[in-house]
């Protein structure tokens, strides 16, 4: 795992808290490897999910941290997303 996963794995557990995500969702960190949140948290993992989100690490760590909106930077270019739409919503608004 890197360190950038690491981080951004212990970042969405914190913003997760105890409950997970409703969900399964893969976020793919560009050049640094794939996080997979679900209703056990998130953890390092290459797995099929409802929705793939996709970005360089410097885009998911604004995420994280509040600085960069999701939906901005989706609709800039910044942030890909395969597969259910509606899954991702649910998942940026957790994360916010």
């Amino acid at each position: 795992m890197t360190e950038t996963v690491d981080a951004a794995v212990a970042a969405l557990n914190e913003k997760l808290g105890t409950d997970g995500f409703d969900g399964k969702a893969k976020m793919v960190i560009e050049n640094e490897g794939s996080i997979i949140v679900d209703d056990a948290g998130a953890r390092e993992a290459d797995e099929d999910a409802e929705v793939t989100l996709t970005a360089d690490a410097e885009t998911f760590r604004g995420i994280l941290e509040g600085t960069v909106n999701a939906t901005a930077a989706f609709m800039s270019g910044q942030l890909s997303v395969d597969g259910d739409m509606g899954q991702a919503m649910k998942l940026a608004g957790a994360l916010s």
